[in-house]
C-alpha cells in the first residue's frame, strides 16, 4: 500500500545529508510508489505552522555531490524545550504536542530523523508519543554508539588533514608553532585521526585532560634534535587537567546549548610564554562541517537513507540505522543516546598515536 513518510534533517549541517534524502526518496517515491514529505529546518518545520516540501524525483537531482540539506535544519529546535520571546526574554516551553499533532494532521505514517545525539534523543521521545520514528545517524564529531561510523565524519576528517598539509608547510618555513583548533564537542576523533593523518606533533582532545608542561616538554625536544617548527592539534573540548571547557557563549546565552571556542588561543598563549617563540592560531569552525561529501560519506548516507525506507516496510520503528562492519543494520535507538561514543584513552589508537612521537599532553 502507498504511505506517506516525511523526512527532516536536524541539528548542524554536514556532508552527506542530501544523499540520505536522495536515498529516501527514490526508495520511496521511484521504487515504491509512496509519498515523502520533506520537513523544513529540522524539527522547527513541526512546530506551529507546518513548513514542508513535497519530495519528487525532480527535487533531489543532482544533489548526491551537494554539502549541507536541502530542507535546511536547526540546532536549536528541540520540541521539548523550545525558545518562545517572553516580553524582553526567552522562555523555553515544551510544545511537543504541536509535533505530534502536525504529522497526525499531515498523515505522516512514518518520520525519518536524520541528526546527531540530540536529534535523535527527541526523536526518541517523540517515538513514545506515538510518532513512528527512523533514525538515521549524522555528526562529523562521530560520537554516536550503535554505529561503527557516522557519515559526515569521514569528510571532516579528510578537510582538517588537508588543512593540516597546507600548515604544515607554513609552520616550517617561519619556524612556528601553529596551533590548529578543531570541532569535537565531547569526542577528539577528528583530532585524533587527522592529526595522525597530518603529521601533527601534539594531539589535544577531550578525554585526555592535558598537562601544558608536558606538551612543552615535547616540543623542546623537537627543538633539540633541530625541528624548529609544531603542528599542534586541538579539539574545541579539549581542556587542562585542572581546567575548563572553553566557552564562547553559555547555555543561558544560546538557547540551550553552550558554544564551545577558544581552547586554540588559550593553548597557543601558554606556548608562546612557555617557549619563548611566535605561535599562530588557526580556527577552523564550520569549514569542517561545510562543503562536497567524499565518496565514502556518498556511499554510505545513500545506504543508509535506503534501509530506512527498508525499515519502514517492515514496521520496525524505534530503530536507528547503523554500519556493523560492512553490512548496514538496524539498532535501538534506545542504544545509540544511552552514551557518547567516545575515544579510548587506553585504546590502540591512541597507543598508535604515542608510538609515532605525538604527545597526547599526559
Amino acid at each position: 500500500m502507498a504511505k506517506r513518510i516525511a523526512i527532516l534533517t536536524g541539528g548542524g549541517d554536514c556532508p552527506g545529508l542530501n544523499a540520505v534524502i536522495r536515498g529516501v526518496v527514490i526508495a520511496a517515491v521511484v521504487q515504491r510508489g509512496w509519498e515523502v514529505l520533506g520537513i523544513r529546518d529540522g524539527f522547527d518545520g513541526l512546530v506551529g505552522e507546518p513548513r514542508t516540501l513535497k519530495l519528487e524525483v525532480a527535487n533531489v537531482k543532482g544533489i548526491l555531490s551537494r554539502g549541507g540539506t536541502i530542507l535546511g535544519t536547526s540546532n536549536r529546535g528541540n520540541p521539548f524545550s523550545f525558545p518562545v520571546k517572553k516580553g524582553d526574554g526567552v522562555e523555553m516551553v515544551d510544545v511537543s504536542g504541536q509535533v505530534v499533532e502536525n504529522c497526525r494532521r499531515l498523515g505522516i505514517e512514518a518520520l525519518i530523523a536524520v541528526g546527531g545525539d540530540g536529534t535523535l534523543k527527541i526523536g526518541k521521545r517523540l517515538c513514545e508519543l506515538g510518532v513512528p520514528v527512523i533514525g538515521v545517524p549524522k555528526t562529523i564529531d562521530n560520537d554516536l554508539r550503535g554505529t561503527d561510523v557516522t557519515f559526515g565524519y569521514s569528510t571532516a576528517v579528510e578537510i582538517v588533514t588537508e588543512a593540516l598539509d597546507r600548515l604544515l608547510t607554513t609552520a616550517e618555513s617561519h619556524h612556528r608553532v601553529l596551533v590548529v583548533e578543531v570541532m569535537g564537542r565531547n569526542a577528539g576523533w577528528i583530532a585524533l585521526e587527522s592529526g595522525i593523518a597530518g603529521g601533527a606533533d601534539v594531539i589535544l582532545i577531550p578525554e585526555i585532560p592535558y598537562q601544558i608542561d608536558k606538551v612543552c616538554q615535547s616540543l623542546r625536544l623537537r627543538r633539540r634534535i633541530g625541528r624548529k617548527f609544531s603542528l599542534v592539534v586541538v579539539s574545541e573540548g579539549a581542556h587542562a587537567v585542572e581546567g575548563e571547557v572553553v566557552v564562547r557563549a553559555t547555555a543561558e546565552q544560546n538557547y540551550g546549548i553552550a558554544r564551545l571556542g577558544g581552547i586554540g588561543e588559550v593553548v597557543s598563549r601558554q606556548l608562546a610564554e612557555a617557549l619563548h617563540t611566535e605561535s599562530r592560531v588557526v580556527v577552523l569552525g564550520h569549514v569542517q562541517r561545510g562543503g562536497t561529501p567524499c565518496p565514502f560519506d556518498r556511499i554510505l548516507s545513500s545506504r543508509f537513507g535506503v534501509h530506512a525506507v527498508k525499515l519502514i516496510e517492515k514496521g520496525e520503528f524505534g530503530k536507528m540505522v547503523a554500519l556493523g562492519g560492512r553490512s548496514v543494520i538496524a539498532v535501538d535507538i534506545d542504544e545509540a543516546v544511552e552514551s557518547l561514543n567516545l575515544v579510548d584513552p587506553h585504546g590502540d589508537l591512541i597507543e598508535a598515536a604515542e608510538e609515532l612521537g605525538i604527545s597526547l599532553g599526559r
